[in-house]
């Protein structure tokens, strides 16, 4: 059964405060919506959206223990079932369009082949909590283990990885972002540091926050030398100059309780953030004027998100099983 579309364009605040590029800017030439949602009628809590070669859209049902797939062009779903306790987290999809899962509950890493249904696990040993994978364009797959407390690389051919403690402390990694140079950047959520790690010798390097209580779950890599990081406790969007370490903040639109969570960059590096306070939305922010675009009412919290360089649009899964997409075609200054 089709899923019925909502929140077409109902959700659009414009911050005419700030300017001067309207939020209307982003709808290109007889394109009707803006942001739009669709309901995933199995449940279970849908995140973590990838966008595979041919179109499809790929979620996990963190609580419903499934994978599945959104077809925009007809708005049909398919779900396939894996591990009873698997609990997937995040989902990535590669050149061949095997979908690699996260086992947050189960220790492992899954990789299900779509056209047989069948899935080839992978242990992760001590990192017990596969949390968030990321390829790295060389045949490897970096992983994040929050409760375990660990970093990992995984070959996908071998399934043979490697893992390391990123901190004395339970540090809780929790987001990873690859650089243009293959340096994986990694958010310490329970410290205020975010890491970069040799690819090679897994040697870590440290960034501090503008304080001791900054937090942040996820981040982004700018090709301007700059790493990026929302202070969920702090309402902050902030920005790390990685040659200076110098530490610049921007108040989110939503004040001190915006609890900003998720953030992505799209190919104009403009970045997209979420706000899962009391109010909940989906901002734009642009680097270069470091000023806020606009700011979109989303059906529920968003944890992560997937920009698609092919439709040029960000993929999203919220707390109220909704899959959705938000237009990024915001016009060249």
């Amino acid at each position: 059964m089709k899923s019925s579309a909502m929140l077409a364009l109902t959700g659009l605040v414009t911050l005419s405060f700030l300017a001067p590029t309207p939020a209307e800017a982003q709808v290109p030439a007889g394109q009707e919506d803006v942001l739009r949602e669709w309901e995933v009628e199995f449940g279970g809590r849908s995140r973590d959206p990838y966008v595979a070669h041919d179109g499809k859209v790929w979620f996990v049902g963190q609580a419903g223990n499934y994978i599945a797939w959104f077809d925009p062009s007809t708005e049909d779903f398919r779900r396939y079932e894996i591990e009873e306790g698997t609990n997937p987290h995040n989902l990535i999809v590669d050149d061949e369009g095997m979908v690699w899962y996260a086992g947050n509950r189960n220790g492992r890493i899954g990789k299900l082949d779509p056209e047989t249904g069948e899935a080839e696990v992978f242990m992760t040993g001590e990192a017990r909590d596969p949390h968030t994978l990321i390829f790295d364009g060389n045949g490897n797959i970096w992983f994040t283990s929050q409760q375990s407390n660990y970093v990992g690389r995984m070959d996908m051919a071998t399934g043979e990885y490697r893992i390391i403690e990123p901190h004395d402390e339970r540090s809780r990694p929790y987001g990873i972002v690859m650089d243009e140079e293959g340096h994986p950047w990694v958010a310490l959520f329970n410290t205020n540091q975010v890491i970069r790690i040799h690819p090679e010798t897994m040697e870590i390097t440290r960034f501090e926050k503008a304080t001791p209580e900054s937090r942040s779950r996820r981040i982004e890599v700018t090709s301007d030398g700059h790493v990026w990081y929302v202070d969920e406790p702090r309402g902050q969007l902030g920005r790390i100059n990685i040659e200076s370490r110098e530490v610049a903040e921007f108040p989110m639109p939503g004040g001190d309780d915006s609890r900003p969570y998720a953030l992505t960059k799209d190919d104009r590096e403009v970045l997209w953030v979420s706000q899962t306070g009391p109010e909940k939305r989906l901002v734009a922010f642009d680097p270069r004027t470091e000023s806020f675009l606009s700011v979109n009412e989303v059906s529920h919290n968003i944890r992560h998100m997937m920009f698609d360089h092919d439709t040029r649009t960000m993929w999203f899964g919220t707390d109220a099983n909704m899959v959705g997409r938000i237009l990024t075609r915001t016009p060249t200054p």
